[in-house]
């Protein structure tokens, strides 16, 4: 007998990431991802499956255990193992599975990769950087009580706080002699490196300009490994963000994954000898996508013995797996449908692996072969689920008056009849968007779904998948452009009996919380508003977020003294006055993307105006606590959404909803 998926469903999940392929492709290392209800945590430990056929087993027991990387000959793996705030590096033999520690690793250190003779890892770490004002304090500099001093704006990061004059720089662990030796130097961070084929340099991305801090420029750099005092040296245009690279078989280019200021990212070739610079995805249309928390993708890597490139791209919402030759030509499509959503990859010789997700699963280790292109599915952590009915999203379009098709999902029974309430769901980003696989986030859907509701999400313009001119199409006009793409569906909807105009919802989170800020201080339709992580003066944003620079000169314009009244016309607090709209506002305390001050204030306007509003605030949690938060604070989240819509939109009999909830769980999840 099947069943309806459930919040509490989220306790149950186990999802393989990072996956690494051996070298002979017959064996997949990966992290498995699961929560804990007991200590409120989430618990990563390393699993090894060795083909498609065989049943997955448990390598580790650490449960902080990540970055998962076979040596060139496959007989050793490396791993990392975080502990009391130190990071740790081991080393297990695959012949036997010992297990050694290497040594404690700088903070905040990335995935280490190996030299092509196995001698060596390299890895981005942080390191205290240049003295700024007071004297620097290297011992320490990472401590929570040393003093923050900074002439700049890059000194603060979402989920890791103030940084202070911390950079990461490069870095280069010997095997033999255990030394950890420091590679570069800089006031600037540098990202992941890759090693040259014959392992005598590394590629990475960091933006050492003098006018960095303003011109937020990330370009792709090379640097000698065994010459004293090496300095880096630039490849490309100085103008590039690159956010991910790799080497050509022969040494001779890099490839590179690079945006300039304002549109989609390029898969580029970018020739050592400075030969033109190559754009190889370009005729896709579409935003290449290296990879990144709520972003998913992967960078791109080597194929057909060098011949061909793997990346990833943004296409509908979803994320799919393509090829191309590295000289040019006609990209070819390797891994793409309808809902499929490509995370993370690691190619060995004709196979390719990644983690796939689908509209029935939150994503397992699956193969592709690059001769045939035939898949195998190589893990099945998901069968738990396997007597779970999930709601399908249902794609349809909108028309709006403008002419723009706006595309969008309706998650409702399809069992049900006659107009229902209806929650708008809209999602971050702006540059984001929905798709129809799993979601392990927002199981919300699922839950209102069950209860007789209808769940409206949205790709509006200035989403990601639909081409450069839709994905640019709200630059400079946030809540203005898109506006009536949101209300124009919900005006379709109930001309078609499908919602009642009575009992409509919104929610958003991020941009998407901003936005349902600027639609209830802009119209009075909706009976519940539930605002997570949101932006209500885009002018106090600009200077307060980690990324608020970035946002005012890529997104908004300019800066906002150079035109106050654009930002007065985007800002939600400009007409908080018209605000009717019962608002759940949900927000992590320690969120400095878009910081907390953005939710207090917009809470304190709505209750000096009378508005009903409540307050949430989740201790520690960062931008992204609905994602990788505790576990108690996602479910928190999800069960509160589902409560305040049901209390305030579902009609003349409205009363609070409190749903079950497990004891094992935190505490005072419905307090």
């Amino acid at each position: 007998m099947t069943r309806r998926l459930r919040i509490d469903d989220l306790l149950d999940l186990a999802v393989p990431e990072q996956p690494a392929l051996s070298p002979d492709g017959q064996r997949v290392a990966y992290v498995l991802r699961t929560l804990d209800a007991v200590t409120d945590s989430t618990e990563r430990n390393i699993w090894l499956v060795e083909n498609a056929g065989s049943s997955a087993r448990q390598l580790t027991f650490g449960n902080a255990d990540s970055s998962p990387a076979w040596s060139p000959d496959g007989a050793q793996l490396s791993f990392l193992h975080e502990s009391e705030g130190h990071v740790h590096l081991f080393i297990m033999t695959s012949e036997d599975e010992q297990v050694e520690s290497l040594g404690t690793l700088p903070m905040g250190v990335g995935k280490p990769t190996w030299s092509p003779d196995g001698s060596k890892l390299a890895f981005a770490a942080f390191v205290p950087g240049l003295a700024t004002g007071d004297e620097a304090a290297p011992a320490g500099a990472h401590r929570a009580d040393v003093p923050v001093v900074t002439d700049g704006r890059d000194y603060q990061s979402d989920g890791l706080g103030l940084l202070g004059t911390m950079k990461r720089q490069l870095h280069v662990f010997e095997l033999a002699t255990g030394k950890c030796i420091q590679l570069t130097h800089g006031d600037w961070h540098a990202r992941d490196p890759e090693w040259s084929p014959d392992g005598r340099h590394l590629a990475f991305a960091a933006g050492p300009a003098a006018d960095n801090d303003a011109s937020l420029t990330a370009p792709a750099h090379i640097i000698a490994v065994d010459v004293p005092d090496a300095m880096p040296t630039l490849v490309g245009p100085a103008d590039q963000v690159v956010s991910a690279v790799e080497w050509s078989a022969d040494g001779g280019a890099l490839f590179v994954v690079s945006s300039r200021p304002v549109g989609h990212a390029a898969l580029v070739r970018l020739p050592l000898d400075g030969s033109p610079a190559t754009n190889l995805a370009g005729s896709l249309d579409r935003n290449v996508m290296a990879g990144a928390p709520a972003y998913p993708g992967a960078p791109p890597q080597l194929s057909d013995s060098g011949k061909g490139l793997l990346f990833c791209v943004r296409d509908r919402g979803c994320t799919h797996l393509y090829e191309v030759d590295i000289d040019g030509g006609e990209p070819r499509p390797v891994l793409q449908g309808d809902g499929l959503v490509v995370s993370e990859l690691c190619v060995a010789g004709n196979t390719a692996v990644t983690v796939l997700k689908t509209p029935t699963s939150f994503g397992e280790i699956v193969s592709v072969d690059l001769t045939d292109g035939t898949t195998r599915v190589w893990t099945h952590h998901g069968s738990n689920f396997a007597d779970t009915d999930f709601f399908p999203r249902l794609e349809r379009g909108f028309t709006i008056s403008d002419g723009t098709v706006v595309p969008g999902w309706l998650i409702r029974d399809p069992d049900s009849a006659g107009p229902q309430p209806l929650l708008l769901d809209i999602h971050g980003g702006p540059h984001n968007a929905w798709n129809s696989a799993a979601d392990e986030v927002n199981l919300y859907h699922q839950e209102l779904a069950a209860r007789g509701w209808s769940v409206l999400l949205l790709n509006v313009r200035g989403s990601d998948g639909y081409g450069e001119q839709f994905y640019k199409a709200a630059l400079g006009r946030w809540g203005i452009a898109d506006a009536p793409d949101f209300l124009e569906p919900l005006d379709q909807l109930v001309a078609e009996g499908v919602a009642d105009p009575d009992r409509l919802a919104v929610t958003g989170y991020s941009y998407g919380g901003y936005m349902t800020c600027y639609l209830t201080s802009r119209d009075q339709r909706f009976a519940a508003d539930v605002a997570g992580g949101v932006v209500s003066d885009l002018r106090s944003f600009a200077g307060t977020s980690d990324s608020g620079q970035f946002l005012s000169d890529r997104e908004l314009g300019g800066p906002a003294w150079a035109d106050p009244l654009g930002y007065e016309a985007m800002s939600p607090l400009s007409m908080v006055e018209h605000v009717t709209t019962p608002t759940l506002i949900l927000h992590g305390a320690d969120d400095v993307r878009c910081p907390v001050g953005q939710a207090t204030q917009w809470h304190a306007a709505l209750c000096e105006l009378g508005v009903v509003s409540r307050l949430v605030l989740y201790p520690g949690g960062s931008h992204l606590f609905t994602d990788v938060g505790q576990p108690s604070h996602r479910i928190d989240f999800n069960r509160r959404i589902v409560e305040w819509v049901e209390e305030h939109a579902n009609g003349v009999d409205s009363v609070p909803v409190r749903l079950p909830s497990r004891p094992a769980v935190g505490v005072g999840l419905n307090g």
